[in-house]
């Protein structure tokens, strides 16, 4: 129980003093440290571990898959290296889950979730039609994926990864649905990984960037479409 108290209180704290700045770094401070807080919550090794700080750390930053990314203009030139090294470690990664899936004939779908976390991780902060394409292009092959493995969490991620890029920026991934879609397909991805505390950290990283937008001056709208103020929090 104290562990859980500790996890949240340190969560509250990280999101009144990064929150309001709306950098991409402030957001995945905050998704790293939720990640981190469950890798001492729950049971600890080495997989599950790496895993939860992925799933933390994208779905603190995967709200803003949608339109142009408000982050390219705020990246300083460690930022931008950060940025290039997630991508290439992400691409890596991804194609190593490739190779040993086509000419080994082996897949490891823990170790393929934290490439793709990874991989999409690095697309974040970019922007453009390119960007949009190459990340709709992931969606599509998750959808695929999804088809062939009969896993209902999986097309739904594809669907948001292939959708996403193209809506405005805070609209509907900025929203309270977009959170218990989101729930979701954690909920589906603990199911089929069988790692305990995959939906909460999911769930609690989406959040936090939405409550972390909350604090800035354009708020979020996190009712639309039914409502459609946004709604704003000054602390």
């Amino acid at each position: 129980m104290n562990k859980c108290k500790h996890m949240f209180v340190s969560y509250a704290y990280l999101i009144v003093n990064f929150g309001g700045n709306l950098k991409g770094t402030s957001h995945l401070a905050i998704g790293v440290a939720i990640g981190v807080a469950a890798v001492a919550y729950y049971p600890l090794s080495l997989t599950n571990s790496a895993l939860y700080i992925a799933v933390a750390s994208f779905s603190s930053l995967s709200a803003d898959l949608d339109g142009p990314s408000l982050l390219s203009s705020k990246l300083g030139n460690i930022s931008k290296l950060l940025q290039n090294l997630v991508l290439g470690v992400g691409v890596f990664l991804t194609g190593t889950v490739l190779y040993m899936h086509f000419f080994q004939h082996s897949f490891d779908r823990t170790f393929a979730v934290i490439a793709v976390s990874t991989l999409l991780l690095g697309f974040v902060a970019r922007a453009g039609f390119i960007r949009n394409a190459l990340v709709s292009l992931v969606g599509l092959g998750l959808i695929y994926s999804g088809l062939v493995w009969s896993m209902t969490w999986l097309i739904a991620f594809g669907v948001y990864v292939a959708w996403v890029p193209w809506l405005k920026h805070r609209g509907m991934t900025h929203t309270v649905w977009a959170i218990l879609a989101w729930g979701g397909i954690g909920w589906g991805l603990e199911q089929q990984l069988q790692v305990q505390g995959i939906m909460i950290v999911s769930v609690i990283s989406y959040f936090s960037h939405l409550l972390a937008d909350t604090l800035t001056p354009s708020g979020v709208k996190w009712f639309y479409p039914l409502y459609k103020k946004s709604i704003k929090l000054h602390i």
